[in-house]
């Protein structure tokens, strides 16, 4: 299944909000919604003031009404509150105007304005103003809520340092990253960010990697080590040669990952708003209804003033605005969640997706375990030093990982250099070492040249490095890649949450893949696999109807199964830009363990949305029926409206308060 990442209208765009007016966005396209995010900032007191205006003008009515009988107020009264609802009321007439301009006419806009103009044509002056008001309130609640979910996003990633101090001309020169070239030599100070992408010159400095992989452990790097924009270096002037421009990244790339991941909306966020665009037409042709259908019942017994006015409390509680604002408030909330565990979801369509994971087939190296070789043992019959002499001479040559790993475990060791290389293919190599020749390799390079060995070391099942000195077998070294952690913990979390098979793919030898799946308690292993044998064997497993299937993974050889997974997740912090780019959820920490707090953050999130949905319906349709039959007030029919709006927007924001 490859995935299509169309981007739809952003639910959470950003709007000017000036002193009266909300301007809003109506293309009206096919799947096309209002954009409730009104943004401007909401600590801003010019946002409030029409709402305040209103209010008080409101209280200053209602006293006049009911404690002051003062002649001169009823003469002005009606004057009073149409001033009293033009603050909170022509922003709302302005997207009436608006959307009926572009042929959209069943609107919460159209409820509201119809309902309250109503009102004030049977006199009912305080209700009207009141529901305007309070649907005004309920939008600036709204608004608040989104650009806190939005601000706790962006300050967790948007950490970008804005000066570098680049070597130029002899000295260090303060300017934009983004003006920095690949290659150049940067310096950052104790207590500040890393501004871009490089490799560390300085021997080694400690890092607040948290702006990154939500970890608030530091972590030391070493010389030569790559180094990331964002990270807050803790302790020493360090020196850095930038191996990536500025809008490269992996902090760039993770800020546009977040800010994209609003715009694919869940199948139940995209469900809602169809609905809605059906929902708001039929109650309104059920309000008119309410008024018509009683005159041919009740003959000489109707008053048109009183089923004008359950007409009109009908229309105020059937808006859907609580629906239209908190589900995708709900989804933000998670997408923020996850961000601050760590966890990228590219869009709230994967956060849905992910409840319904039953297979999580993962790559070994570099997933499941560190993608790190160490020496684990050395066994030699000559004595053991000139053994690791011999031996890194001829590994010094290759760039292999498991001939790092050696030269790195030798050490600064004095070592002659090797001469007349030769490598093998797929056996290993062959030179000259202090006149010696030396064979370092596996099991079949001494069986091309014919020389004995133990036999008990073809069944050794980790990596094995066998020497031969002059034709005569010395001994062997045994390399292994150590497990994660958590990599256990990860395999028992994804059990308990509801994967009912994990599969391990490994291009690593079979005997390894089996000894890895058996300490992790791994349902099913594949080793021996290539590229491709890792995509055939994906798909045999998503062959199977029921199944939905993710894969993790983190190098460039992952990428084409991350592509064709139901939910391609990839490891962040040592992957692959290839398969970063690729997957739909970038785990930043590198920890398999988060795979499973990313299935509890959607599965918090989904319930959150269902809990919206049922607490709107259920209270909507109390409110209705009493409202039809004449039990429900205008200001019943505010609490319908506006307070379930509000509660679901609380509800919502709730998920970022979660632990996970």
């Amino acid at each position: 299944m490859s995935h299509s990442h169309d981007k739809e209208d952003n639910c959470c765009s950003s709007k000017a909000h000036s002193e009266t007016k909300h301007i809003h966005d109506h293309t009206h396209e096919e799947g096309d919604e209002h954009d409730h995010d009104h943004g401007g900032d909401p600590s801003a007191f010019k946002t409030y003031l029409p709402a305040i205006v209103t209010l008080v003008m409101l209280l200053i009515g209602i006293v006049f009404d009911n404690l002051f009988t003062v002649p001169a107020f009823q003469l002005i009264r009606p004057y009073w509150y149409i001033v009293a609802y033009l603050p909170v009321g022509i922003p709302v007439l302005r997207e009436v105007w608006e959307t009926f301009k572009a042929k959209d006419f069943f609107t919460e806009f159209s409820l509201m304005s119809i309902a309250t103009i109503g009102a004030f044509a049977i006199g009912e002056y305080p209700e009207g103003v009141t529901v305007m008001l309070f649907y005004s309130i309920g939008e600036l609640f709204q608004m608040a809520a989104v650009n806190r979910a939005k601000r706790n996003i962006k300050a967790l990633l948007d950490v970008r340092a804005e000066v570098a101090h680049v070597f130029r001309n002899g000295k260090y020169e303060d300017i934009n990253p983004e003006q920095v070239e690949i290659g150049e030599t940067i310096q950052v100070k104790a207590g500040e960010k890393i501004p871009l992408d490089g490799e560390l010159i300085s021997d080694k400095s400690s890092f607040n990697t948290a702006a990154l992989t939500g970890e608030s452990k530091p972590r030391t790097i070493n010389k030569g080590e790559s180094i990331l924009a964002g990270m807050l270096n803790l302790d020493k002037v360090v020196e850095v040669k930038v191996t990536k421009a500025f809008a490269d990244s992996a902090l760039s790339r993770i800020l546009e990952m977040v800010q994209n991941a609003t715009t694919r909306k869940a199948k139940t966020e995209l469900f809602i708003r169809k609905f809605a665009k059906i929902y708001t037409p039929i109650v309104f042709f059920l309000a008119l209804a309410l008024i018509t259908i009683p005159i041919l019942v009740l003959g000489n017994e109707y008053h048109f003033q009183t089923w004008l006015y359950r007409s009109l409390v009908f229309l105020v509680i059937s808006c859907p605005c609580a629906l239209v604002i908190s589900i995708p408030l709900g989804y933000f909330g998670g997408i923020g969640a996850a961000s601050a565990n760590g966890i990228l979801f590219k869009g709230a369509n994967f956060l849905d997706l992910i409840t319904k994971l039953n297979t999580v087939v993962m790559d070994k190296t570099g997933t499941l375990t560190k993608g790190v070789f160490n020496v684990q043992t050395i066994e030699s019959n000559i004595d053991e030093t000139d053994f690791l002499n011999l031996l890194t001479a001829v590994e010094a040559k290759s760039t292999h990982p498991i001939a790092k790993a050696i030269v790195a475990y030798a050490g600064q060791k004095e070592i002659h250099p090797a001469e007349n290389m030769e490598e093998i293919a797929g056996m290993g190599l062959k030179g000259l070492v202090n006149g010696k020749e030396v064979l370092a390799g596996n099991v079949k390079l001494l069986e091309k040249f014919n020389i004995d060995f133990d036999p008990r070391i073809s069944s050794i099942e980790d990596s094995i490095v066998v020497v031969a000195v002059d034709q005569q077998y010395v001994g062997y070294v045994l390399i292994a890649d150590e497990i994660k952690e958590d990599a256990a913990e990860a395999i028992k979390q994804l059990h308990e949450n509801g994967i009912k098979q994990v599969v391990m793919l490994s291009g690593d030898k079979t005997t390894i893949v089996k000894k890895v799946a058996s300490v992790l308690g791994i349902d099913t292993y594949f080793g021996d696999l290539l590229p491709e044998g890792k995509v055939a064997k994906l798909e045999e497993i998503k062959s199977e109807k029921s199944s939905v299937v993710a894969f993790v993974g983190d190098g460039i050889n992952d990428t084409p199964v991350l592509a064709i997974s139901d939910i391609g997740i990839a490891m962040g912090a040592m992957g692959s830009d290839a398969a970063i780019e690729t997957a739909d959820v970038v785990i930043q920490t590198d920890q398999p363990s988060k795979i499973a707090t990313a299935i509890k953050i959607g599965k918090a999130t989904k319930n959150v949305v269902i809990q919206n949905i049922v607490l709107a319906f259920a209270v909507k349709a109390i409110v209705l029926i009493l409202g039809a039959g004449g039990i429900a007030t205008m200001w019943e029919a505010v609490f319908a409206d506006v307070g379930v709006a509000l509660l679901a927007i609380l509800n919502a924001v709730r998920i970022q308060k979660m632990k996970f």
